[in-house]
């Protein structure tokens, strides 16, 4: 058997199967039950390994400001800005940029040409490195730029210190998320799990002997952080080394990866844009929650939304994650009746994940702030938030699980549009309107986000409807074969 016959024979994978039973032409993809099951097992099979790994992700930080906070109310007050901070300047964008691999590397891998997959990552991994270096200046004078926007001096310091302590972790964020979305569109989320479960557990333990036992106090707990960032990088890349799963993808460092950066930026940048002007958008509101009267616990009560909601949008984070390896896998193969199939099924089941989580956290809004504090004014504000809460997650659900459905098809130029137009000309403004001039309040603000929301998921939706998928397909192939040194065009 010659190298030729060796590839075509060992190129074929399970998730990826041959469309017979899907791409008929003369019927209806939604006929066959088997074949709408088949999908959901799939996705299902990648969004719960994906939501865990999202979460125990978030937690490193959590864990960190967490311990932080039997330090003192000035070290807690720090520490959070400082995440907050880091936040806004570098994991979003880190993060955007990465999920241009959604798309590269999704697509690569449907078309069988597995030796790009690792070439695409290093790639991503040099052109986020070069991005980490100046946002690490911006991290080494936080303190600075805090108390130069008007925050108080003593918190501003205190953020700044922890800030320059957890300069090292977005070097290690940076690669980590590369090595996800390398992962993830080949269809191994379980490694990734456990990677992040014992790295969380690592996390624990470092948190507790930097923070206690050490004389670091809380800049031990950013310590922590790039430690245990690096300890799941070097995890991931033992296992993209040494496991059998990734020896088609992963060939070792090639030079190649320095050529047609370009090509990554083009879809690298708007998807940056897309993960930043939301994320912005949500920090702006309890930005704006202390100009309100009150602001105390305006801002308390809204840090508690946001809390909740970036706790529960972890499931349709994991569904998004999901439906983009799916439909850019499917793509890329050439099955686009699959690729509108895999996009069906995840919004049957967004909406399903949104109506239960909805009612629950209408359940649970009378006890639930019992879960942040003792007051029963911040209390009773957070049951009636709950409710409007509850349609946010529902609405955010659908727009996570159709921006995927974007990242997997490459669209995220327009998905950069759509965001842009849906948080900072709908959004925001509505927020400001109903807050400070119907005298709203936090309610005002989140029911802002909320219209922002609908109008995402309009539009969003309106353009997945239209799309002629058979072309999608077409452009994928394009895309896959444009790059360089593809080994062989497999039909």
């Amino acid at each position: 058997m010659d190298r030729h016959e060796q590839n075509a024979s060992s190129l074929s994978t399970s998730l990826i199967e041959s469309p017979e039973k899907i791409s008929d032409e003369n019927g209806s993809i939604f006929d066959n039950k088997e074949t709408i099951f088949e999908e959901l097992r799939k996705q299902l099979w990648l969004a719960g390994p994906l939501i865990l790994v999202s979460l125990l992700q978030y937690c490193l930080q959590l864990i960190s400001v967490m311990f932080v906070g039997h330090l003192g109310e000035l070290a807690l007050s720090g520490a959070s800005m400082a995440t907050s901070f880091a936040t806004v300047t570098g994991f979003s964008l880190l993060m955007g940029m990465a999920s241009a691999l959604d798309t590269l590397c999704g697509q690569a891998y449907g078309a069988k040409q597995y030796h790009m997959l690792g070439i695409h990552m290093q790639r991503a991994m040099f052109v986020l490195l070069l991005v980490c270096i100046p946002l690490a200046f911006i991290w080494a004078n936080t303190g600075s730029i805090l108390k130069a926007l008007g925050q108080d001096p003593d918190i501003s310091r205190e953020a700044g210190t922890y800030a320059r302590f957890m300069i090292p972790s977005i070097f290690g964020y940076g690669i980590l998320q590369c090595q996800v979305r390398f992962l993830q569109t080949q269809n191994i989320v379980f490694p990734m799990m456990i990677t992040s479960a014992t790295t969380t557990l690592l996390h624990l333990f470092l948190c507790w002997i930097l923070v206690f036992k050490s004389e670091l106090g809380s800049r031990g707990a950013a310590v922590a952080n790039f430690i245990s960032y690096w300890i799941n990088v070097a995890l991931l890349s033992l296992y993209i080394k040494f496991s059998s799963s990734c020896s088609k993808t992963w060939t070792g460092f090639s030079r190649e990866a320095l050529h047609n950066i370009p090509n990554f930026l083009k879809l690298g940048i708007p998807s940056a844009v897309m993960v930043c002007l939301e994320s912005w958008s949500f920090e702006m509101m309890v930005l704006l929650s202390g100009l309100l009267p009150n602001p105390a616990l305006e801002t308390s009560v809204l840090s508690i939304c946001l809390n909740t909601s970036s706790t529960v949008w972890m499931i349709p984070f994991g569904l998004s994650s999901a439906v983009s390896t799916r439909v850019s896998n499917e793509l890329g193969a050439g099955h686009p009746r699959a690729a509108r199939l895999a996009v069906g099924v995840v919004l049957a089941m967004a909406i399903t994940e949104g109506i239960l989580v909805g009612l629950v956290l209408i359940l649970i809004r009378n006890v639930w702030g019992y879960a942040y504090s003792n007051e029963t004014e911040v209390v009773s504000y957070v049951a009636t938030m709950m409710p409007i809460l509850a349609a946010s997650n529902f609405m955010d659900g659908l727009q996570c699980v159709l921006s995927g459905t974007v990242r997997g098809c490459g669209w995220q130029k327009i998905g950069a549009f759509i965001n842009l137009g849906s948080y900072y000309l709908v959004g925001i403004p509505l927020s400001i309107l109903l807050a400070f001039v119907v005298h709203a309040g936090g309610k005002g603000l989140w029911t802002g986000i909320v219209c922002a929301l609908l109008v995402q998921v309009i539009c969003l939706s309106g353009i997945m409807f239209r799309t002629n998928w058979e072309q999608e397909a077409k452009k994928a192939r394009e895309r896959v074969y444009s790059s360089t040194i593809p080994v062989e065009i497999l039909s």
